[in-house]
């Protein structure tokens, strides 16, 4: 009878080591199986700042466009004011 309970004994504790190595196996696989977790996609870059302008050459061009007699007196004025408010 002892050799009896001892080979059960035996045999339960080989079946719960198996249970134990194909559960973890199981769950293994099914990580793998998984997609991998998406990457945050990286921050665009910033877009490049304007240009500075001239404002010195802008006056100089639109000058010698009224001294050409392009422009009108107004017409600089106008666009004077709007290099010198921006």
């Amino acid at each position: 009878m002892p050799r009896m309970l001892r080979r059960a004994a035996v045999l339960g504790a080989t079946a719960h080591v198996a249970s134990q190595r194909g559960a973890a196996k199981a769950a293994a696989q099914q990580q793998a199986a998984q997609p991998p977790a998406p990457q945050e996609a990286p921050a665009p870059a910033p877009e490049p700042a304007a240009p500075p302008t001239d404002l010195y050459g802008d006056l100089a061009k639109l000058k010698e466009l009224l001294d050409a007699g392009v422009l009108t007196q107004e017409e600089f004025d106008a666009q004077k004011q709007k290099l010198l408010s921006a």
